[in-house]
């Protein structure tokens, strides 16, 4: 699994975080476990395989809110019996 986190500027309400989120998942749509804060400034999601950041970043940047990074890392569930 990857995890990519994204830097977004300008969330200020939930219903700021329901559209980052929509976004994402319009343009990933294997992405999983979507999640938005706007306290953090950031966005996150798993998938199988690697982003197309371009395409991600656009789509963000076309609700009117501010892509300032993208990273992606390997990520492994963290599990009790890890």
């Amino acid at each position: 699994m990857i995890k990519t986190t994204m830097k977004i500027d300008g969330m200020m309400c939930g219903m700021c975080e329901a559209h980052i989120c929509d976004a994402i998942r319009k343009a990933v749509p294997a992405a999983k476990k979507v999640s938005a804060s706007r306290r953090k400034k950031e966005a996150t999601f798993l998938t199988e395989t690697a982003t197309d950041t371009a395409a991600l970043k656009e789509a963000i940047d076309a609700t009117g809110y501010t892509c300032l990074g993208i990273e992606s890392a390997p990520y492994e569930k963290k599990g009790l019996f890890g």
